[in-house]
């Protein structure tokens, strides 16, 4: 569905992320989210009273309806019954309406236009005059519709798809129209600005609906439900995960790498990718999988734009406060990873029902720990979604806070890379420390099936002063490659570096005897933050810099162009790691569709054609 909407409208998938958990099996989540351009000049003012109002695109049908209270329900056995409460889309003509749109934008006739969403023209229309300081009034009857017999209410809460409100000059409206019709699309004035403060809705000459506008936008009523966090949680986290027992296939720690890239939230996420289209429009430099974030060019310019979605439900599940920081932290890595400033995020609050004390705490304290990290890295939250409710006879899902981070590289020279480059011996240096934090890992997860601990500590001054040591590599020409450590951990970002490239791969020797003395599963695959692998030609620089910027840096290896192996000292009598790159790349890249082919094989064989097993 994403595939065929987005494309079809000439939009490149060029970044995400896929995460697996049981928790999820009753209430999957989906997000899809979208960047555009705009020009200064081509902002809009807000309406004033006698502005018109239209309603463009799509003609209105009963699609949608309660489609935004269906989003706030616990699903239960009888969830299937309210399916009509999900919209139709046609990516066609929202293509039409998208290029009729800008076309509009900038003109002098159009003062302002709104999307058509939660709850459909009720909401539209309130939110628009609320800007404006004025108020509304819509008549029904006018509205294009696809079924008959629709009554005031279903018109004005229809969450059909595709259509826009805009407001033209009074007396301009058939200029307006003319550009939406050589679009095909339809256009019909259904209302106007008005200066009284009144939310007006008519059908013909009778009244159906009229109170003061505020009430659908500031007089909401406004809940401090009880927060109370969980008993079962709390004990969860104080738990002492350094004393789980080692399995015994654990004392080859090749054993447990080779584990880790077989989980489905860790390995390569190609047979995903792979179905979409990623360069339609050929302004993506770096695509899906190729780098810690998505680039995308600037046409025009010497200037790209830095894409990240990131978010970990375990860490949020475990510590809400310290989930949200995290979140943001590691977004803001890996824009920073491939050259770019982190700017500011968007967010999906995702959350089980709040009116239970232990899931409002989450939602509170999640929030809390997002405004913290926003605010120490300079990264405004410019908008963003809630969904709550999101349970079934399941139980609920982990508190998921979804970032969608966005930043801006000042030149494509800067465009940094994820995978270790085979044309050359280069110096591989590590920025920030290893700790003998366990607490909330994919390791502890995936191979004990424990989810307990501490979340790793999340230190935002670090984080910033390792996200501007990152850019000045960048920006000085040092950076050959540039890695977080997340999921995994240590071991498994130097295995994604030597195989990402699955054509490519590149051998490393790593010697981590530094950190003898914390465990060697904490240093291998424990997840503390602040940390990235690069790179370099010059690691004498490269640790200069990192000492003017009081970060934490180490030379812990060399790129190996001519060795198969990933060879990693670990300082221990008799204990090292020694991966042949063709094992790791076998696991790393087939697991997923090994496990499509197995649970799925009428979706592998319909996609087969375009993501060869």
């Amino acid at each position: 569905g994403v595939r065929d909407y987005g494309n079809r409208m000439g939009i490149p998938t060029v970044n995400g992320a896929v995460y697996f958990d049981e928790r999820y099996v009753g209430n999957p989540l989906v997000f899809c989210g979208t960047v555009g351009l705009l020009p200064r000049d081509k902002c809009f003012k807000n309406p004033a009273a006698g502005d018109a109002v239209m309603l463009v695109g799509g003609r209105t049908g009963r699609d949608g309806i309660h489609g935004a209270s269906f989003a706030s329900v616990v699903l239960d056995a009888d969830s299937a019954a309210r399916r009509p409460a999900v919209q139709v889309g046609n990516p066609f003509l929202e293509k039409c309406l998208m290029e009729a749109c800008l076309e509009l934008a900038g003109d002098p006739r159009v003062i302002a236009m709104q999307d058509l969403g939660a709850a459909g023209l009720c909401g539209s229309t309130a939110e628009l005059a609320h800007r404006g300081g004025c108020g509304i009034e819509v008549d029904v009857a006018r509205a294009s519709r696809r079924e008959t017999g629709m009554t005031p209410y279903e018109v004005m809460l229809s969450e059909s798809q595709e259509r826009m409100l805009v407001v033209a000059k009074k007396g301009r409206e058939d200029a307006v129209r003319a550009i939406l019709e050589k679009w095909d699309l339809t256009a019909a004035v259904i209302g106007e600005v008005i200066a009284e403060p009144v939310y007006r809705v008519t059908e013909g000459d009778r009244v159906v609906a009229e109170f003061p506008g505020s009430r659908l936008v500031t007089e909401c009523p406004t809940y401090t439900p009880a927060a109370e966090e969980s008993a079962d949680i709390r004990s969860r986290r104080e738990r002492d995960v350094a004393a789980i027992a080692e399995r015994p296939e654990e004392r080859d720690p090749l054993w447990t790498l080779e584990r880790l890239l077989a989980s489905p939230t860790i390995a390569s996420k190609s047979w995903v990718c792979r179905q979409y289209d990623t360069t339609v429009r050929t302004n993506t430099v770096v695509g899906p999988g190729a780098g810690d974030a998505a680039v995308v060019r600037l046409r025009g310019t010497s200037r790209a734009l830095a894409l990240k979605t990131d978010g970990n439900g375990r860490y949020t599940f475990l510590d809400p406060r310290v989930g949200g920081r995290i979140a943001v932290a590691e977004a803001a890595r890996n824009v920073a990873c491939t050259g770019g400033r982190p700017l500011a995020i968007t967010n999906c609050l995702n959350f089980g029902n709040p009116t239970r004390p232990q899931v409002y705490y989450q939602l509170r304290e999640a929030v809390a720990g997002i405004g913290e990290a926003c605010r120490a890295l300079g990264t405004p939250v410019t908008g963003g979604n809630v969904s709550l409710y999101n349970e079934s006879p399941a139980g609920a899902i982990y508190p998921t806070p979804i970032i969608g981070m966005v930043g801006v590289i000042e030149s494509l020279d800067h465009v940094t890379r994820s995978g270790f480059s085979a044309d050359a011996e280069r110096a591989i240096i590590l920025f920030g420390e290893p700790t003998a934090e366990l607490g909330g890992s994919e390791y502890l997860a995936w191979v004990h099936g424990i989810v307990a601990g501490r979340p790793p500590e999340c230190d935002l001054g670090r984080e910033r002063s390792l996200i501007d040591l990152l850019l000045a590599c960048a920006r000085a020409g040092l950076t050959r490659s540039a890695h977080d450590t997340s999921d995994g951990g240590l071991a498994v970002a130097l295995a994604e570096c030597c195989i990402g490239d699955r054509e490519r791969p590149v051998g490393a020797d790593i010697d981590l005897s530094h950190w003898a003395a914390l465990p060697c599963r904490a240093v291998l695959f424990g997840e503390a933050q602040g940390r990235a692998i690069i790179s370099t030609d010059d690691g004498d620089a490269v640790l200069g810099l990192a000492r003017g910027h009081g970060v934490s840096a180490r030379r812990i290896g060399t790129v190996r162009p001519g060795s198969d192996t990933l060879r990693i000292a670990l300082g221990t009598p008799g204990v090292s790691l020694i991966a042949p790159l063709e094992r790791l790349s076998a696991t790393y890249h087939g697991a997923i569709p090994a496990i499509m082919a197995r649970a799925t094989p009428a979706v592998v064989a319909a996609n087969d054609a375009a993501v060869p097993l």
